[in-house]
């Protein structure tokens, strides 16, 4: 990272922790991770400022205090197994290897983003993630095998339970619960026990998961 790309990189952390963002390993990962490279081009300029921008499909990347927010609840740890649901540009997807995840497995319902953030991943990242078209909302597109930590990109009415039985035993889903307008963020905790506990915290500005694979290629 340049000189000048250090500096805008500590004053958009300095910014996210003005509002409010303080867990250390989250920021960290978004101090390296630089956002402008998974923005539109012509959106570039505005990637370490604190927005939501538009995507392709009708999508958008998740502004940044929303994004920390969502990581703080998730609390991945290194070494993870992790399910991403709405891969998006692939900003989070990185995000969640910086934060050192062993494997993401992340679906996209749209195959012009799920190839546009393929494109956007660095080569060496490429071997920790499985980025597949499907709809993460569907139990027949999700893989076989329990997750550590789920992530919902996205507001849904209802939290499908074939995602709880997609967790191991100590496994953490996160998301958020509501309409695009008035959203919650949602924890579920899977104890060692299998006994699932669910809460729900502050408003966020987040938009909707759509379920079924796009017809749009």
């Amino acid at each position: 990272m340049t000189t000048d790309g250090s500096i805008e990189a500590a004053a958009f952390v300095m910014a996210l922790r003005g509002r409010g963002v303080r867990d250390t390993d989250t920021l960290r990962a978004l101090e390296r991770v630089p956002r402008e490279r998974f923005a539109p081009a012509h959106l570039r300029d505005l990637a370490r400022r604190d927005l939501a921008l538009p995507l392709p499909c009708g999508q958008t990347m998740t502004a940044p205090s929303v994004i920390a927010t969502m990581l703080t609840a998730l609390g991945a740890r290194p070494g993870m197994r992790l399910l991403e649901i709405g891969t998006g540009s692939g900003y989070v997807t990185t995000l969640l290897l910086r934060l050192g995840a062993a494997h993401v497995h992340s679906l996209e319902r749209y195959a012009v983003l799920a190839e546009d953030a393929r494109s956007a991943l660095l080569p060496e990242d490429r071997v920790r993630v499985t980025l597949a078209t499907g709809d993460g909302l569907d139990p027949a597109c999700l893989p076989e095998g329990r997750f550590d930590r789920i992530l919902l990109n996205g507001a849904l009415s209802d939290l499908p339970p074939h995602l709880f039985a997609a967790l191991a035993p100590g496994g953490r889903l996160v998301g958020a619960l509501g309409t695009a307008e008035a959203a919650r963020l949602v924890v579920v905790a899977v104890g060692t026990d299998a006994a699932i506990q669910e809460r729900t915290g502050d408003r966020l500005r987040l938009g909707s998961l759509t379920p079924g694979r796009a017809r749009v290629l």
